[in-house]
């Protein structure tokens, strides 16, 4: 038993070697698309920040979906915040998951660059748009009445630009058109959903988005337009930036090339490359 377990981990760990020195080569070519898209992560959370100082507290807009569903209440506002949690670190295991496991689709580096476009195009119109229009924000404490509905004006510009992490992220306010939550739920669904293999998990992963679209609003951490806008606006984002970045290699094909018996080397260099055509004929004579 003992030798079968360290036999496994040996493979487990030559795996794990050879895919870090593949994902390295990668990351050298793409450091760029890597380190822009998270900066900008940064100059998203900045410019949440920013319009906190803007908003104005004001009576809770009428809003069919607060009609609808029961509030939760500020004491279980931790449910969304669990399922947001559990859809975010899913996605970003499934993303190293080719360290791990021997059948693979995808390359980490490759799929986290397309990502970051996609978080990064819906976050520039997110913050175009929550700043065209701050809208008094339904949340507990960005109500007339709490101490963290509105900031005092900064001290200095270090206040502003160390965005008061984690506490300035989670007690923010005026950021509401679209929801951020969303954007990364969505985009992280849509994107296993082009990539995985497991049908069922698929299943699991839009039921549970649409699950938390219900609980952010029950929980009136935002109003039913900054979920709908949310739902559409990823979508078409996605959509048509898919349609316009690069395919990413499929390297579960590489599993299950045809055997080619007494063949020469050129023979079998021309059918990796996609003449086969020349190797059926010959087959037929």
């Amino acid at each position: 038993m003992s030798f079968y377990v360290g036999r496994e981990a040996s493979k487990l760990w030559k795996r794990f070697c050879s895919e870090m020195a593949t994902e390295l080569n990668l990351l050298a070519e793409n450091w760029k698309y890597i380190l822009g898209g998270l900066i900008f992560q940064y100059i998203h959370g900045l410019a949440a920040r920013g319009v906190h100082y803007l908003h104005r507290p004001g009576p809770v807009l009428q809003d069919w979906g607060f009609f609808l569903l029961p509030e939760l209440g500020p004491d279980k506002a931790y449910i969304s915040e669990t399922v947001f949690t559990f859809i975010f670190m899913s996605f970003v295991l499934w993303t190293f998951h080719p360290f791990i496991l021997k059948i693979k689709k995808i390359y980490t580096v490759h799929i986290w660059c397309r990502v970051l476009a996609f978080l990064v195009t819906c976050q520039f119109l997110r913050i175009i748009t929550f700043y065209s229009t701050q809208l008094p924000g339904p949340n507990y404490h960005c109500r007339e009445g709490s101490k963290l509905a509105r900031l005092p004006s900064p001290d200095s510009i270090f206040e502003v630009l160390l965005i008061n992490f984690p506490r300035g992220v989670l007690y923010g306010c005026g950021d509401l058109i679209f929801s951020s939550h969303m954007i990364f739920s969505l985009v992280f669904v849509l994107t296993y959903n082009k990539y995985g293999t497991n049908s069922f998990v698929k299943l699991i992963a839009w039921l549970t988005v649409i699950f938390q679209s219900f609980l952010i609003i029950a929980s009136r951490k935002h109003y039913t337009v900054d979920i709908v806008v949310a739902w559409y606006t990823v979508n078409l984002v996605v959509f048509f930036l898919d349609r316009k970045l690069p395919e990413l290699p499929d390297r579960s094909t590489a599993l299950f090339l045809p055997v080619v018996r007494s063949k020469s080397k050129e023979e079998l260099h021309k059918f990796l490359n996609g003449n086969s055509n020349d190797l059926s004929n010959q087959e037929m004579v």
